[in-house]
């Protein structure tokens, strides 16, 4: 009782101090060599041969980290609104030389990509969310019936001719909730069953749509949270959005659940599974080895680069988190980076290597020459 007290009346005061300046970032001028941004000169048919510009449509499912929860938050009410225009992996608001998303950059190499989200709202808002299914507060369980959503939303508002020619990018990051309820039901929520709900999503989007890129970003560790907890607040607040942080685990315990799901994440890349001609999946371990939560020069935590609620992204962090994950879609699988420095964006940002200018794949990554195609 006394800590929900004290978020009651401490919450508008700090969220006031968290927002009297809403952070952004963005990168002007941003340019590669324009046989790197040039599309295929004809059409790629194999998933290891897409360039950037090749992508048509993106497309994501996920919880409130890709609806954008509380990102761009200024009173409590805004905490529950779903900022989808600034998301990390959708969001299409802005241009990139106001705000680092994965489609404002993908936008640099082609502008007509569609399915980015643009405003506040639901995912049952079209005009929002377009091709964002994800919604606040889902689990791995939820994933199925995004993907059949996702099938739906495509077959009515995308052309058939685009839906099986067009290359798409899905983005996909799930796992903060699976993990904030582990420690209620350890038996429910067990790595197998965490991935085996993403392999059932992706399994149906890929027998119902063809040439897709699935960038599954991986889980950060859930003991990142309790650095946040210097603050009050911040405690008080994490203490009902997830119990399993507060609770009377060890912070290696929740570093060793969140690895497991994380190994379980790249066991479905390796596998090999989703593999063919037209699809793949590729993991982006960016949050892998994050040890620190961001920080400031007297050593504190970054809370500026947080949402007010302690657990989302602001409209920043979601600006940093979309450069390393562009970085890693522009590494080779086994090359990518790990241990980020969380605050301090991947900039320059990322330009495809010359020596292979695709979106990189597990194929491509061991053998790029076999997929070569020119630039148009």
């Amino acid at each position: 009782m006394f800590i929900l007290l004290t978020v009651l009346i401490f919450l508008p005061t700090f969220i006031r101090a968290q927002n009297d300046d809403l952070l952004d970032l963005g990168v002007p001028n941003y340019r590669c060599a324009p046989s790197l941004m040039a599309p295929s000169r004809v059409n790629p048919t194999n998933v290891n041969s897409v360039r950037p510009a090749d992508i048509k449509l993106i497309m994501a499912i996920g919880d409130s980290h890709t609806a954008g929860n509380a990102a761009k938050a200024t009173n409590a009410l805004d905490l529950f609104q779903q900022y989808r225009g600034v998301s990390f992996t959708m969001g299409g608001d802005k241009s990139l030389e106001q705000h680092i998303t994965i489609p404002n950059i993908l936008r640099k190499y082609n502008p007509n990509l569609f399915g980015y989200s643009v405003g506040v709202g639901h995912r049952t808002n079209f005009s929002v969310s377009h091709l964002n299914l994800a919604w606040p507060g889902a689990h791995s369980y939820d994933l199925p019936d995004q993907a059949v959503d996702l099938v739906k939303i495509l077959e009515k508002h995308v052309d058939k001719n685009s839906i099986q020619n067009d290359w798409k990018l899905l983005n996909l990051f799930i796992g903060t909730n699976d993990l904030c309820q582990y420690c209620s039901n350890p038996k429910k929520h067990t790595k197998e069953y965490f991935s085996n709900n993403i392999k059932k999503a992706i399994q149906t989007i890929k027998k119902s749509i063809p040439r897709v890129i699935v960038n599954l970003i991986v889980i950060f560790h859930l003991d990142l949270m309790r650095q946040v907890d210097a603050t009050p607040i911040c405690q008080g607040l994490h203490t009902f959005v997830c119990k399993c942080e507060f609770l009377h685990l060890t912070n290696e315990q929740l570093k060793q659940i969140s690895i497991s799901y994380q190994n379980e994440e790249k066991d479905l890349e390796q596998s090999g599974i989703f593999d063919s001609n037209d699809f793949t999946l590729v993991v982006q371990p960016f949050f892998k080895d994050i040890e620190h939560a961001p920080r400031k020069a007297d050593g504190s935590v970054e809370l500026k680069f947080l949402a007010p609620d302690c657990f989302h992204f602001s409209q920043w962090g979601h600006a940093d988190l979309a450069s390393w994950a562009w970085k890693n879609m522009m590494e080779p699988v086994g090359r990518k980076t790990t241990r980020t420095v969380s605050g301090k964006a991947a900039l320059p940002l990322a330009c495809p290597d010359p020596a292979c200018p695709f979106i990189r794949t597990v194929k491509n990554s061991q053998n790029c020459q076999k997929y070569f195609t020119p630039a148009a």
